[in-house]
């Protein structure tokens, strides 16, 4: 396997819990992963699945109130593809299956559902989602050709590419990427082989991309991810990873078809840590490939299961600023969160 001298095996060491509110259901021992002969870990946090997750403890009067009337029914998670986290912490989350997005707020116990069901600009098929710096969510539909903005406390705003005619502007609209600072709103219409790069009015500016597998050339290309001055893009049917320049110029690329470690077969999310590694979930493989800057694989982690470090159909993918991983194992219907120790951070949450 390339990168293996960079890389221990997947250990079955296990470290206690610290005390933490999130995620809920936290064994009781930690599995580790080691890098480095220990100077690097992954560490299991947890999982979530239901509206529940994000609740509180119930007091005795509201457990005793359920025993007399009935348990209320709570969300759960269906079909989850997507996922972001916001700069409050909330966990978002799209669910083609579930025709709505979930938003876990474990910070405060809480727990919304976003869902537009009639009317013109009806939400039928969530993809991606993502947020801009004021956290509204920005969703885009697959089915409709639409993006949907709603602001931070979850209200309808407006919907990007509603033609007068009530169609979509696109054609399959799935992986998003919102820059705040530069007002510009990156999309991936999957069925044009393109990216379309748009104001914050919807407006396109650039088109980027045509079909092909040449550099610059995409084959269904899904997931974006922005990173610092780099706009990653799932390549899915080429079976690579690609990153633009913001001029739109192709500069770098990682994968190649295959069934082993370094190669891809179903790439789906895409997201990038503090010492710049990019993480690519693949669906086929049940497990998330790890690579530096230069493409070279580092490790991977998961195998197929319904356990820790263990997925089924993993899709989405995010990584928060103190380098939470968040993975959506879609078939599994939950989220598992990871937690990387880095050369940055490895004092930090010892123990975790």
């Amino acid at each position: 396997m390339r990168g293996a001298s960079c890389v221990l095996l997947v250990a079955s060491i296990c470290l206690p819990v610290a005390a933490a509110d999130k995620p809920k259901h936290a064994p009781t021992q930690v599995p580790v992963l080691e890098l480095d002969g220990g100077r690097r870990k992954l560490v299991y946090e947890g999982e979530f699945r239901t509206e529940r997750d994000a609740a509180p403890r119930h007091s005795f009067w509201k457990k005793l109130l359920d025993v007399v009337a009935g348990e209320p029914d709570f969300h759960a998670l269906i079909e989850p593809y997507s996922v972001v986290v916001d700069s409050r912490d909330r966990v978002i989350v799209s669910d083609p299956g579930a025709h709505g997005v979930h938003i876990f707020d474990f910070a405060k116990g809480k727990y919304k559902f976003l869902s537009r069901l009639e009317g013109k600009d009806a939400l039928k098929w969530p993809q991606c989602v993502a947020v801009d710096q004021q956290d509204s969510i920005y969703v885009t539909d697959s089915e409709t050709g639409k993006i949907f903005v709603f602001d931070a406390d979850g209200k309808y705003k407006r919907a990007i590419g509603s033609l007068p005619g009530g169609e979509g502007y696109f054609k399959r609209p799935t992986g998003i990427a919102v820059d705040s600072a530069a007002q510009r709103i990156y999309v991936s219409d999957t069925l044009r082989d393109k990216i379309f790069v748009l104001d914050m009015q919807g407006q396109v500016l650039q088109e980027i991309g045509k079909h092909g597998s040449s550099a610059g050339e995409f084959y269904y290309p899904t997931e974006l991810r922005l990173d610092g001055e780099r706009l990653l893009v799932v390549d899915a049917m080429n079976f690579r990873v690609q990153w633009f320049k913001r001029d739109g110029s192709a500069d770098g690329v990682i994968g190649k078809l295959g069934d082993t470690p370094g190669q891809m077969f179903r790439p789906k999310g895409v997201a990038v840590d503090s010492e710049g590694h990019i993480y690519v979930a693949d669906g086929s493989f049940g497990m998330v490939q790890v690579f530096d800057r230069d493409g070279q694989l580092l490790y991977y982690f998961g195998e197929r299961g319904s356990g820790p470090f263990q997925f089924q159909l993993p899709s989405g993918l995010f990584i928060t600023h103190d380098d939470r991983v968040f993975v959506v194992d879609s078939y599994n219907r939950r989220i598992e969160v990871f937690r990387y120790f880095g050369l940055q951070n490895k004092d930090k949450g010892a123990g975790r």
